[in-house]
């Protein structure tokens, strides 16, 4: 019993240790972002400030200073449609691998990982020249495209995991009653698996709205840049001061941070059950 007492104490610190570690940056974020501008550079420094204020916030939110609202819409843009596309392909793919006779499926499957054997820096170079070809450099569509490159195989197997969970005989009796492939996976694959949509849409959306390498590349027009990027080019401004990097980064990780919040148990659930092999 003493041991079993003494290793769950132990246990319990670390847990303890490692959260405070993961926590402790967005403390020392927050406590900066509300401090005066002199007090946020002052020796020695402190970590909350002695009189809080809201200032820094405000100018981010003041478009003649930091247009975030624009940056915000950009990337809300982006990361929206990444993640909606990743789920529509990748559940019409899933299915495919997981529910029909499909020659080859296994390697195919397999196929799509090889994307992940290279760093996203030695995929720029070939999706320059292609979106140069075809035209698409400088939109927002490129950074869709580029995103669901790094994207779409973890959504196809996580997706396909979990639809191989789902009893054959369901869709056999669906078949019987006249029912199609297509109308299968709308009216009876899709409403069991919404816990690992749910769980791709919000991993893909967390990617794209992350994503700084292939914004910074492919987009050159200041309207269309996303918030990471804008950051980058807040950092290097005239307006530039750490608490206002600091009120800015907090808002620009905000949205995700909801977005978790509000359906972690879903993506704990289909992340779960996606992993799991039949």
């Amino acid at each position: 019993m003493k041991r079993i007492r003494l290793k769950n104490v132990l246990l319990n610190v670390l847990v303890t240790l490692v959260v405070l570690a993961a926590v402790s940056p967005f403390v020392v974020m927050l406590g900066t972002a509300l401090k005066p501008s002199a007090e946020s550079v002052a020796y020695p420094p402190t970590l909350w400030p002695k009189r809080p204020t809201l200032e820094h916030f405000a100018d981010v939110l003041k478009p003649a200073k930091f247009p975030f609202s624009r940056y915000f819409l950009n990337s809300l843009i982006v990361a929206g449609s990444t993640a909606l596309i990743a789920v529509v392909v990748g559940s019409l793919g899933a299915y495919a691998f997981a529910k029909l006779p499909v020659p080859g499926k296994k390697y195919l499957l397999s196929g799509t990982f090889v994307v992940y054997m290279f760093s996203g820096i030695l995929l720029v170079v070939p999706l320059f020249r292609i979106f140069t070809a075809l035209g698409l450099y400088d939109s927002r569509l490129a950074v869709v495209i580029a995103c669901l490159v790094s994207t779409l195989p973890a959504a196809l197997s996580m997706l396909g995991n979990y639809f191989k969970t789902i009893p054959d005989s369901l869709e056999e009796a669906a078949l019987m009653d006249g029912l199609t492939r297509v109308q299968c996976l709308w009216k009876i694959v899709l409403p069991l698996s919404l816990p690992a949509i749910m769980s791709v849409f919000v991993y893909v959306f967390m990617i794209a709205w992350n994503d700084f390498l292939f914004a910074s590349i492919f987009l050159s027009d200041p309207e269309k840049m996303t918030l990471p990027v804008g950051l980058r080019q807040f950092f290097s401004s005239k307006d530039y001061v750490w608490g206002r990097m600091m009120a800015a980064s907090l808002l620009t990780g905000l949205p995700v941070v909801i977005i978790f919040a509000a359906v972690e148990k879903s993506i704990t659930g289909g992340l779960t059950a996606g992993g799991v092999k039949s």
